[in-house]
């Protein structure tokens, strides 16, 4: 098969699933509209899915960083002209978009394709731990407190305490099954602890950035 046969269906099935996120956040807009942070929330957790999909793909570096800085340019664009208001217009001032889209972007420039294992961890702690703090935060009451004027809860950060744990071990799983290193429980729990902390200080959005690129970081360094 011809190098870029396989690299086309990468990028299709990764086309493909942002589109069907794309939509079906914008449902998830129309049939809650009381609700605007949950299809933001679907958009952030499905995203994380791109990384996974590369993978298995193989897509080159080639393609995989132009594209992801294609796709944080549009989500400037998106932010600054709303063109698709499910995933940005939550009512508060926030960034967080375009600084996922940036850590993608920067985490693919310093390791991929050499370490998949590296940026899946950093995205895939980002997707899925702040993405249930964010949702279930707001919905299930305990004890609060405000950090730079940003809430955070009991729940939002055990919720992404789990999510940052179980993220991390389903890659080292897939770094075992690759023969990929990786880190040992405790790195794992090294680095859900340093994320968690990162998302404390969640100002304006940017812990999108911090987040995952830190836990790539160490990802990489504890491996």
């Amino acid at each position: 098969m011809p190098f870029w046969a396989p690299q086309l269906i990468g990028m299709a099935a990764v086309a493909g699933w942002l589109t069907l996120l794309a939509a079906a956040a914008m449902a998830v807009r129309r049939r809650w509209n009381g609700q605007r942070e949950w299809s933001r929330k679907l958009a952030h957790i499905g995203t994380g899915a791109v990384i996974p999909i590369a993978w298995v793909c193989g897509i080159d570096r080639r393609l995989a960083i132009p594209a992801a800085g294609l796709i944080t340019l549009l989500t400037a664009f998106n932010h600054r002209w709303r063109v698709i208001p499910a995933i940005e217009d939550v009512g508060r001032h926030s960034y967080g978009t375009i600084a996922y889209g940036a850590s993608i972007t920067c985490l693919l420039l310093l390791y991929w394709p050499a370490e998949p294992a590296s940026v899946t961890a950093g995205v895939l702690v980002m997707a899925l731990g702040d993405g249930l703090a964010g949702l279930l935060g707001p919905l299930v009451p305990s004890p609060s407190w405000t950090i730079w004027g940003q809430r955070k809860s009991l729940v939002g950060t055990a919720a992404m305490a789990g999510g940052s744990v179980a993220m991390l071990l389903l890659v080292q799983r897939l770094a075992a099954a690759t023969g990929q290193s990786h880190p040992g429980t405790l790195g794992l729990l090294a680095i859900a602890a340093v994320a968690v902390l990162l998302e404390q200080a969640a100002v304006a959005g940017f812990d999108n950035f911090s987040v995952p690129v830190v836990s790539g970081w160490l990802w990489h360094q504890l491996s």
